[in-house]
């Protein structure tokens, strides 16, 4: 009978190596079919190699996190989807200024990770960039018992875009009359989840497999929806259209993402009128009796994304996302005023 192989030391304090090594090796594989052309070094390198591009282009890059959807990801025992969330969350923080993707890199960080649950969470990883036309690069794991709570992780990713000097958008073009087009979400994305976990679960004391009132949805379906990517639709603009500005909204809402990109003297007028919030989000609302203003400050209420264009331009911004099935919704203009954003209704 074979002898039981004593764990090390390391093993024993809550870091086994040669478990997460066989992950790695495993995840290396499904990383390096993200690969591009100008990826000069292999998963493992101290540092991601990327062709430069020309000097008429520009970097642009990112940071962001998964934040406490985690939680709900951990709850459902469904860790596939996180990925996505955090590659195209990153992928519209870039594509505000018009860039378009070229790699990306993911830090998990656990107490002991679960190779299975790194496994979905880098399947979900390389989905998305394989999705959006980037490479995942490389990253970082670490386990950190005393850290981090047993059980659960975090998860962080950077992204590097490159956009051309004459096409950077910065939101200095926005003008007096421009119009707002709005894109939907397709939940809560990747913000919010710390006060939607409370007023779901603490409050109204509901469990996953509940459905979200008003629809067949189980609240484990809507929580976990993956946040959208918008840059299939927005690049397919930007190339028959001069937008002047665009904004994603995450954290702090339609209130504080729009100001980001507005020149000094002008007010973004919205009319809530113009779409009908999400079940979800009125669930929110009234199960956790929060302030309406306010939850226009914490979720995105269904607007995941806002372009600004020239209103001649309009039209024809609208058909090309409605081919590109990306539903437009004309949300409000732009007027001049000190107040940077004025909901109507």
């Amino acid at each position: 009978m074979a002898a039981k192989k004593k764990k090390s030391a390391y093993a024993e304090a809550g870091v086994d190596i040669d478990v997460m090594m066989n992950a790695l090796r495993r995840a290396k594989r499904r990383v390096q079919t993200t690969y591009t052309p100008d990826v000069l070094s292999q998963t493992g390198s101290f540092g991601g190699l990327f062709r430069t591009p020309g000097r008429d282009t520009i970097l642009v890059s990112s940071i962001d996190g998964v934040g406490t959807k985690l939680k709900v990801a951990s709850m459902a025992n469904k860790h596939d989807t996180v990925g996505q969330d955090l590659v195209n969350h990153c992928v519209n923080d870039i594509l505000v200024q018009g860039a378009q993707p070229l790699f990306f890199m993911d830090y998990v960080g656990a107490a002991a990770l679960d190779p299975l649950v790194f496994e979905q969470v880098i399947n979900g990883l390389c989905k998305a960039c394989k999705a959006n036309g980037c490479s995942l690069l490389g990253g970082e794991t670490a386990e950190m018992p005393g850290l981090y709570p047993r059980g659960e992780y975090d998860l962080v990713g950077t992204i590097v875009g490159v956009v051309e000097k004459k096409k950077l958008v910065t939101g200095n073009a926005i003008r007096h009359g421009h119009v707002l087009i709005g894109l939907p979400s397709s939940g809560l994305h990747t913000n919010g989840y710390s006060l939607a976990r409370k007023i779901i679960f603490e409050k109204a004391g509901k469990k996953l497999f509940d459905t979200v009132p008003g629809t067949r949805t189980p609240f484990e379906k809507a929580l976990l929806a993956v946040h959208k990517s918008y840059l299939q639709p927005v690049m397919a603009v930007m190339a028959q259209v001069k937008v002047s500005g665009m904004a994603h909204i995450t954290g702090g809402g339609l209130y504080d993402n729009i100001p980001r990109i507005l020149p000094e003297g002008l007010c973004a007028q919205i009319d809530r009128a113009t779409w009908k919030t999400p079940p979800l989000f009125a669930f929110l609302e009234e199960a956790g009796r929060v302030d309406h203003e306010e939850m226009y400050r914490v979720f995105n209420m269904g607007i995941g994304y806002v372009l600004a264009v020239p209103a001649k331009e309009a039209d024809t911004a609208m058909t090309i996302l409605r081919k590109k099935k990306a539903q437009p919704i004309l949300i409000g203009k732009m007027i001049r005023g000190n107040q940077p954003v004025q909901l109507l209704n």
